[in-house]
């Protein structure tokens, strides 16, 4: 534990306290100002201290914060309407407070349209979330060993790999559970035609495709949704993170056959889609529509990765959009991105081996280009 706090010790001991945040702008305890290429790991992509979120909030925390999910609010329903719309409608939605939320609320909902069906089939190196249903999914075992028994029920294989997937689809698999591209894995893109291939596998065997879009949705890598650049529709969606630009919130949207199979009872929330939080999400997906953000992520994440790649100790620039990876090819990544925050831009190490690259969706090109600079000088000073 880092001296002097009385946090648990669950997360690195940092040197860095932040204090003010602006757009694509961080200031610390000591006035410092960083470039924050991280967005609070994807989340913040309307960047830091957004007038519209603030003003939205204040407004509706003024009004109305909080009644029970027995009775209806108006931004719940307003939220669902327009994430229903984004993703092809038809749909119904779930509201929860993370990420985590709303993989344990899939396979919830997917076990109980699959009848007596349990298995879910997930991939190598995924990450799902932490808590024990969350965990049981995900496909790095260093993550769980410590904690099992995790929820069973869970099966495993290669990312990308459609012929193994093929292979586990056994008469005891309910549902697929992927993510478009590997997050925390290390920000991996399948192979093209891989997810289109996946939905074939589902659809002839019976089985539903769950996408976990947490980091990956609404704009971040130039489509609405990451699976859009397939072309696919899948059974249930997973999102959070960008939902709430910082506001906790998750959702978990299923399409009409799933919802039909629901049962009231069957899961719930406290505090999941209260009117605080679903006037922050309407507040934040008015203004991803507004900015157009698909289309930021592609303009700025193709700059990005432009200059990265040009930075001689990066063997590869790997991601879409502005959720983006640089590969060195040797364990360096920590050290990169302690040095970065000396030179004052935000990374973290995805690998050992990588840094990742996920900037508000807002990001200005000079920010990107002095964000790039501090950290080819970061990389150049651990490099000797």
């Amino acid at each position: 534990m880092s001296g002097g706090s009385h946090l648990l010790g669950c997360y690195p001991a940092s040197r860095v306290t932040f204090v003010k945040g602006r757009g694509c702008e961080l200031w610390d305890s000591e006035g410092r100002r960083y470039i924050d290429f991280l967005a609070g790991l994807a989340v913040v992509s309307l960047g830091h201290a957004n007038p519209e979120i603030a003003e939205a909030m204040a407004e509706q925390a003024l009004r109305l914060v909080h009644v029970s999910n027995l009775f209806r609010n108006e931004p719940a329903e307003a939220v669902a309407a327009e994430l229903d719309d984004l993703l092809g409608g038809g749909g119904r939605v779930f509201f929860c407070n993370s990420g985590a939320e709303a993989v344990e609320a899939a396979v919830k909902f997917a076990r109980r349209w699959g009848g007596g069906r349990r298995t879910i089939v997930a991939a190598e190196g995924s990450f799902h979330g932490r808590t024990l249903g969350a965990l049981a999914a995900t496909g790095q075992p260093s993550k769980r060993e410590a904690f099992e028994p995790v929820a069973g029920g869970f099966r495993h294989v290669p990312f990308g790999d459609a012929v193994a997937l093929e292979e586990a689809l056994d008469d005891d698999v309910v549902a697929v559970l992927l993510e478009p591209i590997l997050g925390e894995g290390g920000v991996v893109v399948p192979p093209a035609g891989y997810l289109r291939r996946v939905r074939e596998l589902c659809d002839s065997k019976g089985v539903l495709l769950a996408v976990d879009e947490i980091q990956t949705g609404l704009g971040r890598t130039g489509t609405w949704f990451a699976h859009q650049h397939e072309g696919i529709r899948p059974d249930l969606v997973c999102i959070a993170k960008a939902l709430g630009n910082g506001f906790p919130v998750g959702a978990c949207w299923v399409t009409t056959r799933v919802a039909d199979a629901i049962r009231v009872g069957d899961h719930g929330s406290t505090f999941g889609g209260q009117p605080l939080a679903m006037a922050v999400a309407r507040a934040v997906l008015r203004e991803l529509k507004r900015v157009d953000a698909p289309a930021r992520a592609q303009s700025s994440g193709a700059r990005l990765a432009e200059m990265v790649s040009k930075i001689p100790q990066v063997e590869q620039v790997r991601g879409r959009g502005l959720l983006l990876a640089a590969e060195f090819g040797r364990p360096i990544a920590s050290d990169v991105a302690e040095r970065a925050i000396e030179n004052g831009v935000v990374v973290n190490a995805v690998t050992e081996s990588a840094i990742r690259l996920a900037p508000p969706l807002v990001i200005t090109d000079e920010e990107i280009t002095e964000g790039t600079e501090r950290l080819a000088a970061a990389i150049e000073e651990v490099c000797g």
